[in-house]
Parts: C-alpha cells; structure tokens; sequence
C-alpha cells in the first residue's frame, strides 16, 4: 500500500491520500479520541502522540497535529493509515451523520438565492476546498450574509479568512447579487 501525503494551506494539517475509498459519501471530522469513538482510523490515529485532529473526506485523511514536529509524527501516522486498512475494519461504525452543525437557517422568501448559493458552494467552491484538505457546508443566509462552516484543514487555517473574504466572497456576490458578505457559523 502506497500512501500519498499532500501540503494544506494550513500548516498544522497534512492530507493523506491512501489511494482508495474512505468514506463513500460525506464527510467525518474528530477533534479529539472522545469524539472518534464512531471511527476505528480516527481512534488509531489519535493514538499517535501529538495529533490534534482528523478529519475524513471521500478519498483523503487530513490530520491536524498540535505543537508537535511533522518529521517526529508523520512517520507513525502513516503507519496508522496502513495498518487500519490492511486490518479490514470498517473506517466507519455506522453511517455518517449530518455533521455540518445543526439546522440551516434562511427566510422562505430567500429560497431561490439560497438554492442559488448552495449550488454554487456545491460545484465550485467544495472540490477546491476538498482539495486542500477540508470541507464547506452552507449554514444560513439572512440580510444580505451567508454563514458557512469550515471543517478539516480549512478550520483554524491561517488562510481561511483571506479564502472566505476573497475567494468564496468575490465568487458568490459575481453570481448572486444579493450577497453582502461572507461569514464563519
């Protein structure tokens, strides 16, 4: 088996591309060993001292260390990665749920600009943010904002804000007019 590792923008994140499926559909993400007991690689690779984080996308594991050096730990995480795979268990225990953070929120009158949005998010802005790591999910839309969540490497990045204000931002106010701004739920 053949792991690849791939640079984020987020330099305390690293995506690991093992070269086949993780998760099928969805997205799962961990912040620490409590949350990851749903996930048996998410529990491996928190038994890696010095990860943070894990996040699993459809075909990457982005891993977020605390203050610990990548040569120290890289090393073992990707022995974690084969391990599980080559052990046969399930990445998952159960289905994904929605982890996106809770109900969407909108005004009924918005509908088509939220669909708008939405479509938009869906088809040019998650595979480049899946790309480096992470994911983004439309949270809500009022007066003008759109709220959205940022998980993986893209949560706590340095270049996230400059990603929502400028990439994303410009990108949905060209299509949908009634965009304002763009903010983090």
């Amino acid at each position: 088996m053949f792991i690849q590792t791939e640079a984020t923008p987020n330099p305390a994140s690293l995506k690991f591309l093992p070269g086949r499926i993780v998760l099928g559909s969805g997205t799962a993400e961990y912040r620490n060993l409590e949350e990851a007991n749903g996930s048996p690689l998410a529990e491996r690779l928190f038994g890696v001292p010095g990860v943070s984080g894990v996040f699993l996308g459809n075909d990457f594991i982005t891993v977020t260390k605390n203050d610990s050096e990548w040569q120290h730990i890289k090393p073992a995480i990707l022995g974690a990665i084969m391990e599980h795979f080559l052990s046969g268990m399930p990445v998952l225990r159960e289905e994904p749920g929605d982890e996106s953070g809770g109900e969407e929120f909108f005004e009924e009158a918005d509908g088509e600009t939220v669909a708008t949005i939405k479509e938009l998010i869906e088809t040019r802005v998650r595979p480049a943010v899946a790309q480096d790591g992470g994911d983004i999910t439309f949270r809500g839309f009022r007066e003008g904002i759109v709220y959205l969540n940022m998980r993986g490497s893209c949560a706590g990045c340095p270049s996230s804000t400059a990603t929502l204000k400028h990439g994303i931002e410009n990108l949905l106010r060209h299509f949908v007019p009634e965009v304002r701004e763009i903010q983090e739920a």
